[in-house]
């Protein structure tokens, strides 16, 4: 197994390419402190098929119960995404869900589409009663000021930030048809990374939007691949929340031909996919609240790939590895002894650990290497 240490610093500036057909606003609607932007829109000038993956946390959040409902309800064809920070509008009872379908009512009467083509994200503070009169009075002025522009696009980006220190974002193009197609993407979350998301994931929120067409399943198909390599590879504090969802919208602005199979475009469309979910990844850990940097642990030799990934989950979780790690101590022994006690089966005199390129561990045993430079290569960022 092989744990090496990536650059963790700020997001290279990058000229935001926006799919066609999408637009955006936020707002401070008051739920913050410091009129801080709080509240964000985005829709799909026509009906896009959606993928959704939620937290399978048995807690969950009012926004998220009902966003469930509104994909079964809808077929999978959605107008927006209505989110609001500083509030998790769960463990708040009757009264959560309520505001949860007021605010998509509200939404969907300015748009004029079903409300159950609108789907609800909250992040924010645990059981406290979300004071959703000042989302709903907000709502219409959020509406009306939609913009197809960078700028918009970057309030989003800000408003749905809780304990986050930098706003996340990640984009992709693919030719699908001799047509190009644009995926872009956005992400929050510092703190409670630790998704655990299947289909029907502070909190981890994701939105990925792209004019290609696709047929809905085999949206919800390529993300279902996805999630498990990106999102669920990840984690920060072990915690897994009652909001985590990561929702894809693709509107077909592109004009390039419908994926109606899973054919050659449909696999670029999913590496195009991957490549935005694996970049918000990323910044999320990079951002993880008191990280100093991101830590990739590859596990090979596995019986299967289920067997690796929990080798290396068990590894990621535990304190002591995390401990040693932030103090770039090659302790390898502790690296061991989480593998060892995975629940997968595995012969200790087989093992081998490199740690920053630095073989450390042979046959299970500590294998000669200079402590002073393994220390030196894992503070490398």
């Amino acid at each position: 197994m092989t744990v090496r240490s990536i650059l963790l610093s700020k997001q290279t500036p990058k000229r935001v390419v926006l799919p066609q057909g999408f637009r955006f606003s936020a707002t401070a609607c008051g739920l913050k402190k410091k009129k801080s932007l709080d509240l964000a829109l985005i829709t799909s000038e026509t009906p896009a098929a959606a993928a959704a993956v939620f937290t399978t946390n048995r807690v969950q959040a009012a926004p998220v119960v009902l966003s469930c409902e509104h994909m079964r309800r809808s077929a999978g064809a959605m107008r927006a995404i209505v989110v609001n920070s500083g509030n998790a509008n769960c463990a708040t009872g009757p009264a959560g869900m309520a505001a949860a379908q007021a605010t998509a009512s509200v939404v969907a009467r300015q748009l004029g589409c079903r409300a159950e083509q609108v789907l609800v994200c909250s992040t924010g503070v645990i059981g406290v009663p979300l004071r959703v009169e000042c989302i709903l009075n907000a709502l219409p002025a959020v509406a009306q000021g939609q913009r197809a522009s960078a700028a918009a696009f970057s309030a989003l980006t800000r408003a749905i930030m809780t304990t986050d220190t930098r706003p996340k974002w990640a984009a992709a193009t693919c030719r699908l048809g001799g047509k190009r197609v644009r995926l872009l993407g956005c992400a929050k979350g510092a703190g409670m990374i630790h998704p655990q998301m299947a289909p029907p994931a502070a909190t981890m929120l994701a939105f990925v939007l792209t004019d290609a067409a696709i047929l809905p399943r085999l949206l919800q198909r390529a993300l279902n691949e996805v999630v498990g390599r990106t999102f669920n590879s990840i984690t920060i504090d072990g915690d897994t929340s009652t909001n985590d969802t990561l929702l894809v919208l693709a509107n077909g602005a592109s004009r390039a031909p419908r994926i109606s199979a899973e054919n050659a475009d449909y696999g670029r469309f999913v590496s195009a996919l991957e490549s935005v979910c694996r970049e918000l990844a990323l910044a999320i850990v990079a951002d993880g609240e008191g990280a100093r940097r991101v830590v990739e642990i590859e596990v090979r030799g596995a019986p299967s790939d289920r067997a690796a990934e929990q080798v290396a989950r068990t590894i990621a979780g535990s304190p002591l590895v995390k401990t040693a790690l932030a103090g770039a101590d090659p302790n390898w022994g502790r690296i061991l002894a989480a593998a060892g006690r995975s629940g997968v089966a595995l012969d200790p005199r087989r093992v081998e650990i490199h740690m920053a390129g630095v073989r450390v561990c042979r046959q299970g045993r500590e294998h000669p290497f200079d402590e002073r430079a393994a220390h030196r290569k894992l503070l490398e960022k």
